[in-house]
Protein backbone atom coordinates (compact mmCIF):
# COMPACT_ATOMS: atom_id res chain seq x y z
CA UNK A 1 0.00 0.00 0.00
CA UNK A 2 1.62 3.33 -0.98
CA UNK A 3 2.39 5.37 2.33
CA UNK A 4 0.05 8.59 2.58
CA UNK A 5 3.21 10.45 3.74
CA UNK A 6 6.07 10.44 1.55
CA UNK A 7 8.57 12.27 0.37
CA UNK A 8 10.27 9.87 -1.65
CA UNK A 9 12.19 11.83 -4.42
CA UNK A 10 11.72 14.93 -3.16
CA UNK A 11 14.44 17.64 -2.93
CA UNK A 12 13.98 20.15 0.55
CA UNK A 13 16.55 22.85 2.35
CA UNK A 14 15.90 23.04 5.90
CA UNK A 15 17.55 26.13 7.36
CA UNK A 16 18.72 25.71 11.34
CA UNK A 17 18.93 21.98 10.49
CA UNK A 18 22.09 21.34 13.19
CA UNK A 19 19.75 20.87 16.23
CA UNK A 20 16.27 20.64 17.51
CA UNK A 21 13.28 20.91 15.42
CA UNK A 22 15.68 21.15 12.20
CA UNK A 23 17.76 18.42 13.16
CA UNK A 24 14.47 15.98 13.94
CA UNK A 25 12.66 17.54 10.43
CA UNK A 26 16.21 16.81 8.52
CA UNK A 27 15.96 12.94 9.57
CA UNK A 28 12.65 12.39 9.53
CA UNK A 29 12.49 13.74 6.10
CA UNK A 30 15.34 11.51 5.51
CA UNK A 31 12.96 8.47 6.57
CA UNK A 32 10.57 9.38 3.94
CA UNK A 33 12.64 9.64 1.19
CA UNK A 34 13.65 12.80 0.82
CA UNK A 35 17.07 14.71 0.05
CA UNK A 36 17.97 17.51 2.42
CA UNK A 37 19.79 20.39 2.35
CA UNK A 38 20.68 21.06 5.90
CA UNK A 39 20.98 24.54 6.61
CA UNK A 40 23.21 26.37 9.77
CA UNK A 41 25.50 28.49 11.06
CA UNK A 42 26.93 25.90 13.36
CA UNK A 43 29.55 23.84 11.11
CA UNK A 44 30.18 21.05 13.05
CA UNK A 45 26.28 20.48 14.20
CA UNK A 46 25.50 20.24 10.46
CA UNK A 47 28.20 18.31 9.39
CA UNK A 48 27.97 15.71 11.94
CA UNK A 49 23.83 15.61 10.74
CA UNK A 50 25.10 14.67 6.99
CA UNK A 51 27.91 12.65 8.12
CA UNK A 52 24.92 9.80 9.23
CA UNK A 53 23.28 9.66 5.52
CA UNK A 54 26.05 11.44 3.32
CA UNK A 55 24.32 10.27 0.24
CA UNK A 56 20.65 11.84 1.40
CA UNK A 57 22.05 15.00 3.63
CA UNK A 58 24.05 18.03 2.16
CA UNK A 59 25.50 20.41 4.70
CA UNK A 60 25.62 24.36 3.94
CA UNK A 61 27.05 26.97 6.77
CA UNK A 62 26.47 30.19 6.38
CA UNK A 63 24.38 33.10 7.44
CA UNK A 64 20.45 32.42 6.55
CA UNK A 65 20.18 36.51 6.59
CA UNK A 66 22.92 36.59 3.63
CA UNK A 67 21.27 36.69 0.34
CA UNK A 68 24.22 35.70 -1.80
CA UNK A 69 25.07 32.63 0.95
CA UNK A 70 21.35 31.57 0.26
CA UNK A 71 21.40 32.02 -3.82
CA UNK A 72 25.08 30.12 -3.44
CA UNK A 73 23.41 27.08 -1.60
CA UNK A 74 19.96 26.77 -3.92
CA UNK A 75 22.17 26.98 -6.91
CA UNK A 76 24.71 24.41 -5.47
CA UNK A 77 21.33 22.05 -4.31
CA UNK A 78 19.94 22.68 -7.74
CA UNK A 79 23.31 21.24 -9.01
CA UNK A 80 23.66 18.40 -7.10
CA UNK A 81 20.06 17.09 -6.59
CA UNK A 82 18.12 18.97 -9.64
CA UNK A 83 14.58 20.91 -8.42
CA UNK A 84 13.66 22.07 -5.07
CA UNK A 85 10.36 20.48 -3.95
CA UNK A 86 9.94 22.25 -0.38
CA UNK A 87 12.09 24.75 1.98
CA UNK A 88 11.42 24.95 5.78
CA UNK A 89 12.22 28.56 7.06
CA UNK A 90 13.47 27.02 10.73
CA UNK A 91 16.14 29.01 11.54
CA UNK A 92 15.83 30.96 14.76
CA UNK A 93 17.22 32.72 17.65
CA UNK A 94 16.42 34.80 21.25
CA UNK A 95 17.28 38.01 22.33
CA UNK A 96 15.04 38.59 25.09
CA UNK A 97 14.42 41.51 27.35
CA UNK A 98 11.38 43.69 28.12
CA UNK A 99 10.48 46.51 25.49
CA UNK A 100 11.94 49.20 27.67
CA UNK A 101 15.26 47.83 27.58
CA UNK A 102 15.75 45.81 24.49
CA UNK A 103 18.64 47.32 22.73
CA UNK A 104 18.43 47.90 18.67
CA UNK A 105 21.19 44.82 18.47
CA UNK A 106 18.68 42.47 20.14
CA UNK A 107 16.01 43.67 17.91
CA UNK A 108 17.56 43.73 14.49
CA UNK A 109 19.08 40.73 15.37
CA UNK A 110 16.18 38.55 16.11
CA UNK A 111 14.40 40.30 12.98
CA UNK A 112 17.05 39.59 10.72
CA UNK A 113 17.34 35.95 11.06
CA UNK A 114 13.52 35.00 11.52
CA UNK A 115 11.81 37.27 9.32
CA UNK A 116 14.28 38.91 6.85
CA UNK A 117 15.84 35.37 6.53
CA UNK A 118 12.93 33.57 5.89
CA UNK A 119 11.99 36.45 3.01
CA UNK A 120 15.50 35.46 1.66
CA UNK A 121 15.28 32.12 1.26
CA UNK A 122 11.26 32.36 0.34
CA UNK A 123 12.14 34.71 -2.57
CA UNK A 124 15.44 32.64 -3.74
CA UNK A 125 13.79 29.01 -3.79
CA UNK A 126 10.52 30.35 -5.05
CA UNK A 127 12.09 31.94 -8.40
CA UNK A 128 13.40 28.16 -8.96
CA UNK A 129 10.25 26.71 -8.01
CA UNK A 130 8.62 29.06 -10.56
CA UNK A 131 11.87 28.72 -13.12
CA UNK A 132 10.81 25.26 -12.81
CA UNK A 133 7.07 25.36 -13.47
CA UNK A 134 7.33 27.95 -16.22
CA UNK A 135 9.63 25.42 -18.29
CA UNK A 136 7.45 22.61 -17.48
CA UNK A 137 9.17 21.06 -15.17
CA UNK A 138 7.98 19.68 -11.79
CA UNK A 139 5.30 21.92 -10.96
CA UNK A 140 5.10 23.69 -7.68
CA UNK A 141 6.50 22.94 -4.39
CA UNK A 142 5.65 23.58 -0.67
CA UNK A 143 7.15 25.84 1.68
CA UNK A 144 6.46 25.84 5.44
CA UNK A 145 7.41 29.01 7.41
CA UNK A 146 8.40 27.87 11.36
CA UNK A 147 6.65 30.64 13.19
CA UNK A 148 4.98 30.32 16.69
CA UNK A 149 1.89 30.95 19.00
CA UNK A 150 4.20 33.99 20.25
CA UNK A 151 3.71 35.57 17.10
CA UNK A 152 -0.67 34.88 17.05
CA UNK A 153 -0.82 36.12 21.12
CA UNK A 154 2.50 37.87 21.87
CA UNK A 155 5.36 36.92 24.38
CA UNK A 156 6.57 38.67 27.59
CA UNK A 157 10.03 39.94 27.17
CA UNK A 158 9.78 39.09 23.27
CA UNK A 159 8.90 41.81 21.25
CA UNK A 160 11.51 41.12 18.26
CA UNK A 161 10.95 37.27 18.03
CA UNK A 162 7.08 37.97 18.88
CA UNK A 163 6.92 40.71 15.65
CA UNK A 164 9.06 38.38 13.74
CA UNK A 165 6.91 35.24 13.94
CA UNK A 166 3.93 37.30 13.39
CA UNK A 167 5.53 38.91 10.17
CA UNK A 168 6.02 35.32 9.13
CA UNK A 169 2.12 34.89 9.20
CA UNK A 170 1.37 37.62 6.73
CA UNK A 171 4.17 36.42 4.28
CA UNK A 172 3.08 32.55 4.42
CA UNK A 173 -0.61 34.57 3.17
CA UNK A 174 0.63 36.16 0.46
CA UNK A 175 3.37 33.67 -1.01
CA UNK A 176 0.08 31.62 -1.05
CA UNK A 177 -2.06 33.98 -2.58
CA UNK A 178 1.09 35.14 -5.14
CA UNK A 179 1.60 31.40 -5.91
CA UNK A 180 -1.26 29.19 -5.82
CA UNK A 181 -1.51 29.57 -9.18
CA UNK A 182 2.05 27.94 -9.79
CA UNK A 183 0.66 25.31 -7.87
CA UNK A 184 3.45 26.75 -5.17
CA UNK A 185 2.03 26.23 -1.37
CA UNK A 186 2.91 28.05 1.67
CA UNK A 187 1.89 27.20 5.03
CA UNK A 188 3.03 28.42 8.45
CA UNK A 189 3.72 26.14 11.70
CA UNK A 190 2.89 27.51 14.74
CA UNK A 191 4.97 25.46 17.97
CA UNK A 192 3.72 26.17 21.46
CA UNK A 193 6.65 25.72 23.85
CA UNK A 194 9.02 22.49 22.19
CA UNK A 195 11.83 20.79 24.24
CA UNK A 196 15.00 22.05 22.44
CA UNK A 197 17.81 24.27 23.79
CA UNK A 198 15.79 27.88 22.76
CA UNK A 199 13.18 27.07 24.62
CA UNK A 200 15.62 26.38 28.11
CA UNK A 201 14.82 29.44 29.98
CA UNK A 202 10.58 29.38 29.83
CA UNK A 203 10.79 25.44 30.48
CA UNK A 204 13.19 26.64 33.51
CA UNK A 205 11.80 27.07 37.40
CA UNK A 206 10.97 30.85 36.79
CA UNK A 207 8.12 29.89 34.44
CA UNK A 208 7.51 25.97 33.98
CA UNK A 209 4.42 25.37 36.19
CA UNK A 210 2.72 28.26 35.10
CA UNK A 211 3.15 27.91 31.23
CA UNK A 212 2.98 24.11 31.75
CA UNK A 213 -0.65 25.09 33.37
CA UNK A 214 -2.09 26.68 30.43
CA UNK A 215 -1.36 23.59 27.96
CA UNK A 216 -4.38 21.21 28.28
CA UNK A 217 -2.05 18.08 27.20
CA UNK A 218 -0.03 19.14 30.45
CA UNK A 219 4.07 18.23 28.72
CA UNK A 220 6.35 20.28 26.78
CA UNK A 221 6.22 19.22 22.90
CA UNK A 222 8.99 16.74 21.80
CA UNK A 223 10.83 17.72 18.28
CA UNK A 224 10.10 14.47 17.27
CA UNK A 225 6.54 14.61 17.27
CA UNK A 226 6.16 18.30 15.82
CA UNK A 227 7.80 18.11 13.05
CA UNK A 228 5.72 15.09 11.70
CA UNK A 229 3.13 17.91 10.53
CA UNK A 230 5.58 19.54 9.01
CA UNK A 231 6.96 16.57 6.60
CA UNK A 232 2.87 16.28 6.37
CA UNK A 233 2.72 19.80 4.32
CA UNK A 234 5.64 19.42 2.43
CA UNK A 235 4.23 16.64 0.54
CA UNK A 236 1.75 15.49 -1.57
CA UNK A 237 -0.56 14.64 1.11
CA UNK A 238 -1.16 18.20 1.47
CA UNK A 239 -1.48 19.29 -2.07
CA UNK A 240 -4.71 21.00 -1.66
CA UNK A 241 -3.50 23.14 1.93
CA UNK A 242 -1.84 26.94 1.52
CA UNK A 243 -2.25 29.67 3.14
CA UNK A 244 -2.74 28.29 6.72
CA UNK A 245 -1.16 28.73 10.12
CA UNK A 246 -1.27 24.97 11.40
CA UNK A 247 -1.25 25.09 15.26
CA UNK A 248 1.42 22.28 16.93
CA UNK A 249 1.02 23.32 20.58
CA UNK A 250 -1.12 20.89 22.82
CA UNK A 251 -3.62 23.37 23.22
CA UNK A 252 -1.43 25.93 24.13
CA UNK A 253 -3.48 28.53 22.17
CA UNK A 254 -6.83 27.53 20.35
CA UNK A 255 -9.12 30.09 18.38
CA UNK A 256 -11.34 29.67 15.32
Amino acid sequence: MQELVSLEGKTIIITGAAQGIGRAATELAVKLGARVAAVDLNAEGVTTLADSAPDKIAPFVGNVADPQFAQATVDAVVGRFGDIHGLVNNAGITRPAMIEKMSMQAWNDVIAVHLTGAFIWTQTVGRKMLEATKAGGFGGGSIINISSDAGRMGSVGQINYAAAKAGMLGMTMTAAKEWAKFNIRANSVCFGVVETPMTETIRGDKFRDGILARIPMGRWAQPEEVVKPVCFLLSDAASYVTGQHIPVNGGFHISV
